[in-house]
């Protein structure tokens, strides 16, 4: 079982029930606009959990998510069909939270912590609160480790430190699953949470056994949230992922955090705000979207007990990389990733553009040899992209640019170095030893 101090779970317990409202607040429904129901005389606070009693016996869940004049406007975790004016409301949870244990790792549960595997239950003996304040600035230690990830490009020239964060910017169908899938399988983390958030339903199974496989699903919790569930639900499944995450760092863990995808987070708080009576702003996203970000996202991150390294996806429009959410993530991250169409149509995997991409961690922690070796072969792609036009059509002169000229002769092999099968893995140091190797027949080029 996880090695968790009881006196901290003693804490954390009589915390919960100092949050928690008494049973037996109830209301009533007075009128339904759209997805949302108002509720008079229900005062439970932001974020509680209630009951509505329908008439057929079938109680539905719902979340408080604002409030108008002396009503209280709640959303529910389902379908509103059946519920009419008068039906009773009551509280349920003020103080929402998730249940876990060693005995999560490779199971698949939905965002209310429900399993949905086909398998037996199992018992659960921790709770963790859903709603964590980011840790404190000052008690984060610095990166200075490397996590290797099993991908040469990302280990050779975008290295990333255990406990950083990093985005992964992409269009539709350019292979994020496929890389999420082999970081998952082979990064040098202890644990993977893996959160799936507005994912097509028909995708998710095969996202199981082709992109994670048993390897990787061994080591792995996966929260499910489909693209049919409400708005509640594909939000609640990041917080979920979250608070999983938090408490395997808590009990010593280094885990690794796949969030796929933060616009689909972003889009169902925009339903949800607007449902609430929040005006539109930026592409009619209402402002609480991006008060939200960064309140989640600045939750993983290293501790002084463990740390979260987290990827998280952003499906950008029409492979625009500065429309609203993708530039706001950007910003609050320690780098990007950045997924080229044009690479994908090429067959170039993982389509990782090296040039837009970048880990803001990678100069502090690794061998100044390794980042030297990094920048010059940085330096022939960017050679060699300046040039591609005149080299498509014939018009470059040899011996114009020395440096588009070794980018031309070492071109195979930068690629040989770049490409990766999704079953291949490179240790970290063989991927070291062949950018080396790269860095020496670019100097003896040169000579």
């Amino acid at each position: 079982m996880l090695a968790i101090d009881e006196r901290c779970a003693e804490a954390d317990f009589a915390e919960q029930l100092r949050r928690i409202l008494p049973y037996g607040l109830r209301g009533r429904v007075v009128r339904i606009v759209g997805l949302t129901a108002a509720v008079a005389g229900l005062p439970a606070p932001l974020g509680a959990l209630c009951t509505i009693h329908r008439d057929d016996g079938q109680d539905l869940l719902a979340e408080v998510i604002g409030f108008h004049n002396d009503d209280t406007l709640v959303q529910p975790y389902g379908d509103l069909s059946g519920i009419r004016r008068g039906n009773n409301v009551t509280l349920f949870r003020s103080a929402p939270g998730i249940r876990f244990g060693e005995r999560l790792l490779g199971r698949v549960i939905n965002a209310q912590g429900g399993f949905i595997d086909g398998l037996p239950p199992t018992v659960l003996p921790h709770r963790a609160p859903l709603m964590r304040e980011p840790v404190s600035p000052l008690e984060r230690p610095r990166i200075s480790q490397v996590l290797a990830t099993g991908v040469r490009v990302l280990d050779g020239l975008l290295t990333c430190g255990r406990g950083q964060r990093m985005g992964i910017f992409a269009g539709s169908g350019v292979g994020k699953s496929t890389l999420m899938g082999m970081l998952a399988r082979k990064s040098a983390a202890d644990v993977n949470v893996v959160v799936l958030v507005g994912e097509r339903g028909r995708e998710v199974r095969e996202f199981l056994e082709k992109d994670l496989g048993p390897e990787g699903l061994a080591r792995s919790v996966v929260v499910v949230a489909t693209g049919d569930e409400p708005a509640l639900l594909r939000l609640r499944a990041a917080y979920t992922g979250t608070a999983i995450a938090e408490a395997f760092r808590d009990a010593g863990r280094n885990v690794l955090l796949m969030m796929d995808s933060v616009t689909r987070f972003a889009l169902a708080q925009r339903e949800i705000g607007l449902a609430a009576g929040e005006p539109p702003a930026t592409r009619g996203y209402p402002p609480s979207v991006f008060a939200l970000l960064p309140r989640l996202l600045e939750r993983s991150g290293q501790t002084n007990q463990g740390s979260i390294t987290a990827f998280y996806t952003v499906l950008v429009e029409g492979d625009d990389t500065n429309e609203p959410i993708s530039d706001t993530v950007r910003g609050i991250l320690d780098g990007h990733i950045v997924l080229s169409r044009k690479l994908a149509h090429e067959t170039h995997w993982p389509a990782i553009d090296v040039l837009q991409s970048i880990s803001r961690s990678m100069s502090d922690i690794v061998a100044p040899e390794h980042r030297a070796a990094s920048d010059r072969l940085k330096q022939l792609l960017a050679a060699h992209r300046q040039a591609e036009d005149l080299l498509s059509i014939g018009a470059y002169q040899s011996g114009s640019n020395p440096l588009v000229d070794t980018a031309v002769r070492l071109k195979d092999e930068i690629n040989r170095f770049l490409r990766q099968s999704k079953d291949e893995a490179t240790p970290f140091q063989e991927t070291l030893q062949r950018l080396g190797q790269l860095d020496a027949l670019r100097s003896q080029i040169k000579k």
